[in-house]
């Protein structure tokens, strides 16, 4: 299975949270968004632990079950029709989330995110965790 971690999934996976743990173990596939890594990177700017958050960071990049997924322009199509369609259902949603979700459903892979908003996306294949 090919999994696509959210911020959360990965800040709760690096804190040991044992449910998103063995989510991850069933994986044959990691993949953080690049929108992921940004935002990852921006809270470790913002706490007292950067370089050692930012060495465990690339450490699990350079695993060879990870990868990050870039923007491009499939991304950027798929972006602009779940952004669409959110709105005109009256659902929008934190727009790095919506770049997020798009990543998703051009790898193919299964979200894994505690935002619940997520399940106003349709055609989003998405596995919630805890509660947020």
């Amino acid at each position: 299975m090919r999994l696509l971690l959210d911020t959360n999934a990965y800040t709760l996976l690096m804190r040991g949270q044992q449910e998103v743990a063995q989510i991850v173990r069933s994986a044959r596939e990691l993949l953080l968004s690049a929108v992921v890594v940004g935002e990852l990177m921006y809270g470790f700017r913002r706490g007292s632990r950067l370089e050692r958050n930012l060495a465990d960071l690339r450490s699990f990049i350079d695993n060879p079950y990870a990868s990050v997924v870039e923007v491009g322009p499939v991304t950027a199509d798929r972006y602009s029709r779940i952004a669409a369609a959110l709105r005109a259902k009256g659902r929008p949603i934190p727009t790095n989330d919506v770049w997020i979700a798009a990543h998703a459903m051009e790898t193919g892979a299964e979200l894994v995110s505690a935002d619940r908003h997520f399940s106003h996306i349709d055609g989003i294949v998405w596995t919630p965790i805890g509660a947020h």
